[in-house]
């Protein structure tokens, strides 16, 4: 069947456009490793956020050790809920999104939107002081956070067209994805520098000397977020700047009701005529909420399990991002032991995962990439997201299923590998596609 011609996409293929591109993944790293990995993420799931008098009472006695560990699992679980709705959230909007931003031709003005909602939601995390009140309104600016990010990568990803076509595609989304992890080493080294790094001083920590206890109010963490936040704003600018906006595809009509009808439609035609790329999008799915799954509860297990204080995991971040940001450049140019203390076996077990998790991003940014109708590169986006976010309660339920159930974090990596199976058992029914044959339109 031949797909109905859709509109033009404006194109700028220079290399300030692509570098304006790269500069949003690379400010993104505000969210991604400062947010919901190494630094809030396990700032939420600390200590701080435990009954003080149970604290206090830590290793006096058996029962107050476990009661600590109960309490900080609970803390871990809290977070893996927030995320679950957010999942639920974006699974339900996103596919509306994208096709209204194409439908439109305001693609670039939904990232806008959301990239400022993105940045707002960490400015206010600056305001969670170390209390346990304050959990929940931590764990809901995270879930807000999540979907404002989940929702701006919908029009981002579909933009990748815009800056690149053909063969290099797969080398410029290896680019960007490169770009988002070196920008997240510059980042927490910043941070680390800045706000985390304990020079000997006690009770502060980094350059800017910042109280950094649960008494006077962990401003170390506060702070380094709030650089987070200025971090995504300055450099997502250039994007708004350089990439041109979509042109609007008329032939779509019906507003948001129409983009769920067309929703089923799409997926009915797929299962019909291009099953191929449905199992693509399922299987997809389920492995990158597992990925997902790794890096958001990483920061946690490494804090809670093996002990690490504030500044190893962050330097553990930032030797990750750079295995992680190499692997997925080289990825790119080709186109396609606990030994000692528990501590450096997480070291070297959790690097070499992370030789194989960027590359496995970028690749299924650009294969889809190449599947796309041109101008209704927002839709399929759309649905690339609904379908990761509608399967993104599986490693965050999992997660807390087994931490509560056993009552200690260690135990939920095992709800994590189950998702990575899965979706390594569901990849290895998609069949390659060479070529970059489109997407059947809606309707066409």
């Amino acid at each position: 069947m031949t797909a109905t011609p859709a509109a033009a996409v404006p194109q700028r293929t220079d290399r300030r456009a692509l570098v304006s591109w790269a500069l949003w993944d690379w400010g993104s790293a505000a969210f991604n490793a400062v947010v919901t990995t190494f630094v809030f993420s396990t700032y939420l799931a600390s200590r701080a956020f435990v009954d003080p008098r149970l604290v206090a009472a830590e290793g006096t006695s058996a029962a107050a050790t476990r009661a600590v560990e109960r309490e900080l699992a609970q803390n871990a679980a809290t977070v893996s809920t927030a995320l679950t709705v957010a999942g639920i959230v974006v699974a339900l909007v996103a596919p509306a999104v994208g096709r209204l931003a194409d439908s439109s031709g305001h693609r670039r003005r939904s990232v806008l939107v959301a990239t400022i909602g993105i940045a707002l939601s960490i400015g206010a995390m600056v305001f969670v002081a170390p209390s346990q009140p304050y959990l929940v309104l931590g764990a809901a600016l995270l879930g807000i956070g999540t979907v404002a990010y989940e929702i701006a990568t919908v029009g981002y990803n579909a933009m990748l067209g815009q800056v690149a076509s053909g063969p290099e595609t797969g080398r410029v989304s290896a680019i960007g994805w490169a770009a988002g992890y070196f920008g997240g080493i510059v980042l927490l080294v910043v941070l680390l520098v800045l706000c985390i790094q304990d020079f000997g001083t006690p009770g502060v920590a980094g350059v800017l000397q910042l109280p950094a206890t649960v008494a006077t109010g962990q401003w170390d963490v506060r702070v380094a977020i709030g650089i987070a936040a200025v971090w995504l704003a300055v450099s997502s600018v250039p994007l708004f700047l350089t990439v041109p906006e979509a042109a609007p595809d008329r032939t779509q009509t019906g507003g948001l009701l129409g983009a769920y009808r067309d929703l089923g439609r799409h997926v009915a035609r797929l299962w019909r005529e291009r099953r191929n790329v449905l199992a693509f999008l399922v299987a997809s799915a389920v492995f990158r909420d597992g990925v997902g799954a790794v890096f958001t509860f990483g920061g946690i297990i490494a804090a809670q399990v093996f002990g690490f204080s504030a500044s190893e995991v962050i330097l553990f971040a930032i030797v990750a991002n750079v295995v992680a940001g190499v692997a997925t450049f080289l990825s790119g140019r080709l186109a396609v032991l606990a030994v000692g203390t528990a501590q450096i076996g997480f070291w070297v077990l959790g690097l070499a995962l992370c030789v194989f998790v960027g590359p496995v991003q970028s690749s299924s940014r650009a294969y889809l990439a190449r599947l796309a109708t041109p101008g209704r590169e927002g839709e399929l986006f759309g649905l690339y997201a609904t379908t990761g976010r509608a399967a993104s309660f599986l490693a965050p339920a999992l997660f807390g299923v087994a931490v509560t159930l056993t009552g200690s974090t260690r135990f939920g990596i095992l709800g994590i590998v189950v998702v990575l199976v899965a979706g390594l058992v569901l990849m290895a029914f998609v069949k390659r596609e060479d070529g970059a044959a489109a997407v059947p339109r809606v309707g066409g």
